[in-house]
């Protein structure tokens, strides 16, 4: 143990641990960080070798006796079937099922989805609703043949602290330098300071910001394996981590169909990973999202007040300094269009994501790092109650090059760096100096890609300063661009070419050019950095008018797919009235699934209805089942399904409330039944052969 150890240790005992012990068993399994160190918190807090030996064998054999993986789910079920009653760790989920009326439970690897779960336990742990929790959950057998469910959840345990004491917490860290308490934090995250520049580990710590900062925004791109994803992953059970497939109103801010508040309600950070591939349909959820990153409420209807973070990381597949001296492109490459400069003006800080070290054996440390979870009960202690902001202001001095949302962005890293490295008071002078130029250098690098992008000065001011405290005043700079004339003092476009005619009105769509990874080549050492080709203006084409159509789908034809068909004069509509006697069978119905995935990806309408048929050999419950099972998948996403049925239809029409009308001779069941469920066509119904039918799309 070298000094940190020993110091640790006796101011922190029983709340530390050594963490080459968790690489030893990290390995091989797809449990989080926090829930894996406290299992060794339970078995290894101790100094001594041999009970750290003997704990590290109870760790392996608890997890062998009851981490499920994915491919022994059956096992799993057959071994609580056998005893009765088993206790498992695992990711636990809980729905409320409408038509039921009543809330189940899953978990990951158990495969089932029909858990049976008291109302105390969702009702203590909200979270188990929204994008679940791990714990130590007892699974108990159900034996009575009349029940609708085989297990029964009996005791469920988050893996987390039950009791954290804040003043012990900061009354320690009075025992610790700055630089020492850098050092215990990136420890315990699993890195060796020492191997470790010192602007790489403020790197790191900025990275934390957003777990201990309310209404906090940053991005950080940065090339594959450097962990950006890690602390929203791993580290804190009060984050989670979406994809961008996810970025819905519903998911992320509010249900209407279910009033019910969503991810940033619940938890502490909600992360995009892969940020360049979010896709939003919605147009309404990236204003919904400006909203809350600027204040941290919004308006559904109703208003809702959060204090989720965002962070948002992603790849950057392009030199950093390519970009920086092109005219043509910046540093928000790699995001997607719905990030526009709004939303960009909303984060406080860019990190550099470049400047990173790649993952390797090399960084981790097997020295003492705090328990995982004790950090992030620290760091959630300060999220939720304190607030170091009124104590930044009074003491920062900015420049008169930053601006209202400038002075936010640096005030609120401030403050972030302020929870995580000082919870027992105020830095000195030298620190908070440090700090506050960090936070401007972040900020800057926001400014500056927007300065870039936009054709005005609106966001010229870029030479962001502050004043230290012998009063003399400090320009901060990006390392990257300082010395970059394409970043410092962009080319304006112009907003006209020579030989227009000043009343000649000129349609321009701005593109952003897709960038390639840049290649190597070779330079001599004095030699300016390569220009990046400007990408030739493209025009966009004018939308093609919709017209009325009537056709006839031969028998054998392929190529018709519901999208094809109707997709285009779904723009704008709200509502789809879908007339169609045979949607019955299962084919009927899956058939009608795919038409509602067409309709959602119109990203507009927010009621489905549906009108069909019966008779006396309709198996009325079986189609109920499955067609509640749809609606409670489109409640997800926020779209309202409405069934009727109409025994005296017979008629076949879609009917949009945008004044279409689609009429489909034989309504959604028009294709051939494929020869084989292997055959091409047997999925991708483009491709699959179409019964003879009449088509007529009209407007009313």
């Amino acid at each position: 143990m070298d000094e940190l150890d020993q110091k640790l240790n006796a101011t922190f005992d029983g709340k530390v641990l050594r963490k080459d012990l968790l690489h030893r068993i990290k390995k091989g399994t797809n449990v989080p960080t926090f829930v894996l160190e406290f299992l060794l918190a339970k078995y290894c807090a101790s100094n001594d070798q041999a009970e750290m030996d003997a704990g590290m064998e109870a760790v392996l054999s608890s997890l062998q006796e009851n981490y499920v993986k994915p491919d022994e789910a059956n096992a799993a079920q057959s071994k609580v079937a056998t005893k009765g009653k088993h206790r498992f760790i695992d990711k636990v989920h809980v729905r409320y099922v409408e038509k039921e009326k009543r809330h189940w439970a899953s978990l990951e690897n158990f495969n089932s989805q029909r858990i049976a779960i008291g109302e105390k336990f969702y009702r203590d742990n909200d979270r188990l609703l929204e994008g679940g929790i791990w714990a130590e959950v007892t699974l108990a057998h159900n034996d009575i043949d009349e029940d609708d469910y085989a297990f029964s959840i009996e005791d469920l345990r988050p893996i987390q602290l039950t009791r954290f004491d804040f003043e012990r917490y900061a009354e320690g860290r009075g025992a610790f330098t700055r630089d020492e308490w850098i050092a215990a934090v990136l420890r315990s995250v699993g890195l060796e300071p020492s191997k470790l520049s010192k602007r790489v580990q403020m790197h790191f710590i900025a990275r934390l910001a957003a777990l201990v900062e309310p209404n906090f925004n940053y991005i950080e791109l940065g090339p594959r394996g450097t962990g950006k994803s890690y602390f929203f992953s791993e580290f804190s059970p009060y984050a989670t981590l979406i994809s961008g497939g996810q970025a819905t109103k519903a998911t992320l801010f509010y249900n209407n169909a279910r009033r019910k508040v969503g991810l940033v309600g619940f938890w502490d950070t909600v992360a995009f990973d892969e940020v360049g591939g979010i896709k939003v349909r919605d147009p309404d959820t990236i204003q919904i999202m400006k909203d809350f990153m600027a204040n941290g409420r919004f308006s559904r209807g109703a208003e809702v007040i959060a204090d989720a973070s965002l962070s948002f990381v992603g790849n950057i597949d392009v030199s950093v300094q390519q970009v920086v001296n092109s005219n043509e492109h910046d540093l928000f490459q790699p995001l997607p269009p719905e990030l526009d400069l709004a939303v960009m003006d909303r984060f406080a800080a860019y990190i550099p994501g470049w400047e990173m070290p790649k993952n390797s054996s090399e960084f981790l440390t097997s020295n003492y790092g705090f328990i995982t979870d004790y950090l992030a009960e620290a760091f959630h202690y300060q999220f939720k109650h304190t607030n170091r902001y009124e104590e930044v202001s009074k003491r920062i001095r900015l420049g008169k090059s930053i601006e209202g949302r400038d002075e936010k962005g640096i005030k609120k890293t401030v403050c972030a760096f302020l929870k995580v490295l000082h919870p027992n008071g105020p830095p000195t002078d030298e620190e908070f100096e440090e700090y506050v130029a960090y936070a401007t250098e972040c900020r800057r690098r926001v400014k500056e890609q927007m300065n870039k992008r936009k054709p005005d000065d609106e966001f010229a001011r870029i030479n962001l300063s502050y004043f230290k405290a012998s009063g003399d005043e400090v320009v901060v700079y990006c390392p990257e661009s300082k010395d970059a004339p394409a970043t410092q003092e962009p080319a304006r476009r112009r907003l006209s070419q020579a030989g227009e005619q000043p009343n000649e009105t000129i349609q321009t769509v701005e593109v952003q050019p897709a960038v390639q990874p840049a290649p190597i080549v070779a330079t001599e050492p004095a030699a300016a950095p390569l220009p990046i080709a400007p990408t030739p203006a493209v025009l966009a084409p004018p939308a093609a008018e919709l017209k009325e159509q009537h056709f006839t789908i031969l028998y054998g034809d392929t190529g018709y797919s519901y999208e094809s068909i109707l997709g285009p004069y779904l723009q704008g509509a709200k509502a789809v009235v879908i007339e169609d006697p045979y949607i019955r069978l299962q084919h009927q119905i899956q058939n009608f699934v795919r038409f509602c995935e067409t309709v959602l990806k119109a990203g507009t309408v927010k009621k489905i209805s549906l009108i069909t048929g019966y008779d006396d050999k309709t198996q009325l419950a079986d189609i109920a089942e499955k067609l509640d099972e749809l609606k409670q998948s489109l409640l997800e996403l926020d779209v309202e399904l409405e069934v009727k049925l109409n025994p005296n239809i017979h008629d076949r029409e879609i009917r949009l409330d945008n004044g279409w009308v689609i009429k489909i001779g034989r309504g959604l069941d028009f294709y051939q039944k494929p020869g084989g469920w292997f055959e091409v066509g047997a999925n991708d119904i483009s491709l699959r052969k179409c019964l003879e039918t009449k088509v007529d799309i009209f407007r009313v």
